[in-house]
C-alpha cells in the first residue's frame, strides 16, 4: 500500500492498494497540498483529480490522465509529462494550471487543448509538438521554452513573455498575442519547404524585435503598433497584414510583397530591402 501524505502536515490524504503508482487509478483523488515529488505515475489515471498546491517536482507523468484535473498553483517544475492528456473538446473538462510551476517541464506531444495556463511559468519548459489549441496562456512567462512544431490555434497569448523562445513550423492561426513579448523569438522553420503560420493572428502592441521570422505565413494579421525593429521578415507571406503604425527600424522585408500590406504611418524609410513603389499614402 502507498499512503500519499500532505507535503506540511504529514496528513495521509488517499491510499492506493498497489505497490507503484505507474498506471494507478486515482481519479477524482483529494490531493490538494501532497506531496508527489519524484513519484511515478506513468499512465495514471488522474482524472479530475485535486492536486491544488501539491508538488509534483521531478514526477514522471508521461502518458497520464490529467483531464479535468485542478492543478492551481501545483510545482510541476522538472516533471516529465510527455504526451499526457490534459485537453478536450469543451473548456469546462480541461485541466487548470492556473499560475502553475512548470519551469523546465516537458509537455512534448501533450494535448492542452483548452487548458488554463495563464499567469503559469514555462521558463525553458518543452512544449514541442504540443497540441494548445485554444489554450490559455495568457500572462505567462514561456521565455527560452520550446514550442517548436506546436499547435497553438485560436490560443491566447496576450502580454505572456516569449523571449528567445524555439517557435519553429508553429501554428498559431488566430491566436491572441496582443502585447507579447516575442523578442528574439525563432519564428522559422526547421524543414527545406516548412513554415511557421500566424494568419489572422492579433499581434498589436508586440514586440518582435530581432524576432526571425523567415518564410512565416502571416496573411492579415495585424502588427499594428508592434515593434519590429531588428526583425527578419524576408520572404514572409503578408497578404492582407495591418502593419499601420508599427516600429521597422532595420526590420528586413526581402521578397516580401508588400502592395496589399496596411504600413500607414509605419516609417518604412527605416526598414530594409522593401519595395514601396506603389505602396499607399501616409507611409513615411
Amino acid at each position: 500500500m502507498i499512503k500519499i501524505k500532505h507535503l506540511e502536515t504529514g496528513e495521509v490524504l488517499e491510499r492506493v492498494e498497489a505497490d507503484t503508482l505507474q498506471g494507478a487509478d486515482m481519479q477524482e483523488f483529494r490531493l490538494s497540498g501532497a506531496d508527489l515529488a519524484g513519484q511515478d505515475l506513468r499512465h495514471a489515471n488522474l482524472q479530475h483529480a485535486d492536486l491544488r498546491n501539491a508538488d509534483l517536482r521531478d514526477a514522471r507523468l508521461d502518458h497520464a490522465n490529467l483531464r479535468g484535473a485542478q492543478l492551481l498553483s501545483a510545482d510541476l517544475r522538472g516533471a516529465s509529462m510527455m504526451g499526457a492528456r490534459l485537453g478536450t473538446d469543451h473548456r469546462r473538462d480541461a485541466a487548470d494550471l492556473h499560475q502553475g510551476r512548470l519551469d523546465g517541464a516537458d509537455l512534448s506531444h501533450a494535448d492542452l487543448r483548452r487548458v488554463r495556463l495563464c499567469q503559469s511559468s514555462l521558463r525553458n519548459a518543452n512544449l514541442a509538438h504540443a497540441d494548445l489549441q485554444a489554450a490559455d496562456l495568457s500572462d505567462s512567462d514561456i521565455s527560452s521554452a520550446s514550442l517548436r512544431g506546436g499547435r497553438l490555434v485560436d490560443a491566447d497569448i496576450r502580454r505572456a513573455r516569449l523571449q528567445g523562445a524555439d517557435l519553429r513550423d508553429v501554428h498559431m492561426n488566430g491566436a491572441n498575442l496582443f502585447e507579447v513579448d516575442l523578442s528574439d523569438a525563432d519564428l522559422t522553420t526547421e524543414q527545406p519547404e516548412g513554415f511557421a503560420v500566424i494568419n489572422l493572428a492579433k499581434l498589436r502592441y508586440a514586440n518582435l524585435r530581432g524576432a526571425k521570422m523567415r518564410n512565416i505565413w502571416a496573411s492579415d494579421a495585424d502588427f499594428s503598433e508592434a515593434d519590429l525593429s531588428g526583425a527578419d521578415l524576408s520572404h514572409a507571406v503578408m497578404g492582407g497584414s495591418n502593419m499601420r503604425h508599427a516600429i521597422l527600424n532595420d526590420t528586413n522585408f526581402e521578397g516580401v510583397e508588400l502592395v496589399t500590406v496596411n504600413l500607414a504611418f509605419a516609417n518604412i524609410s527605416a526598414a530594409k530591402n522593401a519595395d514601396v513603389r506603389s505602396i499607399k499614402q501616409n507611409v513615411r
